[in-house]
């Protein structure tokens, strides 16, 4: 399975020090939730993004809230679990959240 070895290389380039290699996994994890795998289990994508809302870098924390808010299209669900699980007084988290939260609040704002 190619997973068995995309996975390991994935989870090594959320560590990596260099913030372009971050963002990089951030944006494939974006498109690779219409994939197989992800797909079938967005949560796994959603949880590796989720441990960058607060990286060094804000290109990297804005690649992450925007990668999430796309998700958020087909797992609105899932998203707003991950957000409400986040420290939002932490000051690198907050643009994040912001830019991840942004399509959840104005679907919220169409139910009313």
């Amino acid at each position: 399975m190619l997973l068995t070895t995309a996975l390991p290389e994935i989870m090594s380039w959320l560590d990596d020090k260099n913030p372009n290699v971050r963002r990089a996994v951030t944006e494939g994890l974006r498109i690779w939730t219409g994939r197989p795998y992800f797909s079938d289990n967005p949560e796994m994508a959603i949880r590796l993004l989720g441990n960058l809302r607060a990286d060094e870098s804000q290109y990297v924390r804005k690649s992450v809230g925007n990668a999430l808010r796309d998700i958020s299209k087909k797992h609105q669900d899932l998203i707003q679990v991950e957000l409400e699980s986040w420290d939002k007084d932490d000051k690198k988290v907050q643009l994040t959240y912001k830019l991840a939260n942004r399509f959840l609040n104005s679907k919220t704002e169409k139910i009313k």
